[in-house]
């Protein structure tokens, strides 16, 4: 390997600096020969005139990330001779922190001499403090971080999937927080359950008298997001009659208020969610067509905390500040691996209702293997009683099939639901 003069590296420190973001330069085999100031500020100063290397720097290995299980985005700029990027998470001064890492190859001719390396930190989420929202460092929870650092910035509409109580939300509000909207207001309406009329109003809004109540003109929501995100969660639940209008307003940024005649016009960044499967309602006619390839621009899995049971130990450390930010509650190793063994029907949802449990349940701010005993005792209890009741009605609709094979509106109409619903409650 060439040794570079002091004078040589000092120059490229210079150069470095002319970039807005952390950064070094390394050789082919991962040497630091210089960093920048803004890398210096962020991740503290690197002795140049020493043997660093980059892999041992950022991630305390012994080897390559290639080596380690990660990807290495020098081995891929290398290969490809183009700049490649990807999520990695660096130690630094202030512990664990997710990194969008961008390698540029320098070349010479067809040959690659050094390779600059920007980190940009993710604000977004954390790999492991707490006092954030939105935690993780799994490898499932880091593929949806690098998802949304990428897609973030752009126009593009997103559709998150996944379980209920899975963060569908967070995401939403990480997506807004890494757009170039993040100064313009993030607007939720909650699909599920609304009745069209009130979809309609809620969405579009009213103008005075035009229905009974209306005393006054109210924006919607549509108006409320202008220039900003809209998150509609649950999209799945939206009625089908205004399906139609939904994309209208998302094909041509115009709507009217319900009771008016004068169009408006909107624009914002349209992030839905569904905890359904959405494809399958497309082929059934219960979810248009046209609206899922209008919403489905970019598709995100949002993991399940049964994909990312790491994840486990600093979520629950995470909720636990939130349950009681009053007390300093601690959850033995053996609390630790006992949550992560548990199969979890609702997510974080049901994790945070367990460890509610706990800081009730405990006696002193030490929650145990005991104190989740008694946590996980009235769980079974809860959900034995709940199943219970969805396994009855799910026999009492199926024999009505039986009864009605061709005539799914009559059966619906005979248990008092929609025939959505009927649908919905047949497939779980």
């Amino acid at each position: 390997m060439k040794i570079i003069a002091r004078e040589t590296s000092s120059d490229m420190a210079k150069m470095l600096d002319g970039y807005e973001h952390p950064a070094i330069l390394v050789t082919a085999d991962y040497k630091i020969l210089a960093t920048n100031d803004l890398y210096a500020e962020r991740f503290g100063e690197i002795n140049t005139e020493q043997s660093n290397y980059c892999y041992q720097v950022s991630h305390g290995y012994t080897k390559p990330c290639n080596q380690a299980g990660e990807d290495c985005p020098l081995i891929a700029a290398k290969t490809s001779l183009r700049k490649e990027r990807v999520l990695h998470i660096h130690q630094t001064p202030r512990g664990k922190e997710h990194v969008d890492v961008e390698l540029l190859p320098i070349t010479e001719g067809s040959k690659v001499k050094y390779f600059v390396e920007l980190l940009k930190p993710v604000a977004i989420a954390s790999a492991e403090d707490s006092s954030q929202n939105w935690v993780g460092n799994s490898p499932a929870f880091n593929r949806t971080v690098e998802l949304i650092t990428r897609v973030g910035p752009s126009d593009a509409s997103v559709l998150l999937l996944g379980e209920s109580g899975s963060g569908k939300e967070l995401a939403a509000h990480a997506l807004h927080n890494a757009s170039l909207r993040k100064d313009s207001p993030m607007v939720t309406l909650e699909c599920a359950g609304l009745t069209e009329s009130l979809f309609e109003s809620e969405l579009f809004g009213y103008v005075k008298g035009a229905f009974t109540g209306a005393t006054h003109d109210k924006p919607g929501l549509a108006e409320a997001a202008n220039g900003g995100t809209l998150f509609l969660d649950e999209i799945a639940d939206i009625p089908y009659p205004l399906q139609v209008k939904l994309l209208r307003l998302l094909e041509t940024g115009t709507y009217r208020p319900v009771g008016s005649t004068e169009p408006k016009i909107t624009l914002f960044r349209l992030i839905c969610a569904t905890h359904k499967n959405i494809e399958k309602l497309v082929e059934e006619n219960i979810f248009r067509q046209d609206l899922y390839y209008r919403i489905n621009v970019f598709p995100i899995h949002i993991p399940s905390l049964q994909e990312r049971t790491e994840d486990i130990p600093v979520i629950a450390k995470t909720l636990l500040k939130k349950i009681t930010p009053e007390a300093d509650f601690v959850l033995t190793s053996t609390a630790v691996s006992q949550l992560q063994k548990h199969h979890y029907r609702g997510n974080i949802r049901e994790l945070r209702n367990i460890l509610t449990r706990a800081t009730v349940l405990a006696n002193t701010n030490i929650i145990d293997k005991h104190v989740l005993d008694q946590c996980f005792k009235i769980n079974t209890q809860q959900d034995k009683e709940e199943s219970d009741l969805k396994t009855l009605e799910k026999h009492y609709l199926e024999s009505l099939m039986e009864k009605y094979p061709d005539d799914k509106e009559k059966v619906a109409k005979i248990a008092g639901i929609s025939v959505r619903s009927l649908y919905r409650k047949l497939s779980d």
